[in-house]
């Protein structure tokens, strides 16, 4: 378990290093990560404070194998994303280091909201809370696919019968933006929610 956790740990730092170079964003954004890193991981606040970690309990492997999985989906699913010919219609000329230096920092992201979520949000939030929280998500993930798909077939229609199809793409502009901020935004409030309780 250690073990996966540094080698996460060593690509994460890697490509944070490589997306730093490339983008000239040193101070900032060493600042962003570390500040965050230090907020939201226990383990590491107390190394901080104490100079020691705390125990590896049964309860912080759980949830360090849940963030792993997660933030493995989340890379697994956005590099396959990314293959798609209309995924990229918006970059003419994509850049690898910047390509992959985002996959390895959005999948880093999954991995630390994942943690938060299982060490801090889960608990304190009761079923009701959960149940509202994963509707939100499913709402701003199935308005993501359906944002790829309607981009897909607008163009495909329109390509291959040389014609302007409206339908998909009044979908990809108007509907499925929209329902991505409302499920974006219900789940951030009830995150937020979730950090600020006291515990049940």
């Amino acid at each position: 378990m250690m073990k996966t956790k540094r080698v996460i740990v060593v690509v994460f730092i890697v490509a944070l290093i490589v997306l730093l170079i490339s983008i000239r964003a040193y101070y900032v954004t060493i600042a962003l990560i570390a500040g965050t890193l230090i907020i939201g991981h226990r383990e590491l606040w107390s190394l901080i404070r104490t100079k020691k970690l705390p125990p590896i309990d049964e309860r912080v492997r759980e949830n360090t194998n849940k963030s792993i999985r997660n933030g493995f989906i989340f890379f697994a699913v956005a590099s396959a994303l990314l293959m798609l010919p209309y995924s990229v219609i918006l970059i003419r000329e994509p850049d690898t280091v910047h390509v992959l230096g985002g996959l390895f920092l959005s999948g880093g992201t999954v991995y630390l909201f994942s943690y938060l979520f299982y060490d801090r949000i889960e608990p304190k939030l009761d079923e009701k809370g959960l149940k509202m929280m994963k509707t939100f998500l499913l709402v701003a993930g199935i308005s993501l696919g359906a944002f790829i798909i309607s981009v897909f077939l607008h163009n495909a229609i329109s390509g291959l019968f040389g014609i302007e199809e409206p339908a998909f793409f009044f979908i990809a502009v108007f509907i499925t933006p929209l329902a991505f901020a409302i499920g974006l935004i219900g789940s951030l409030v009830i995150f937020i929610k979730g950090l600020v309780s006291k515990p049940l």
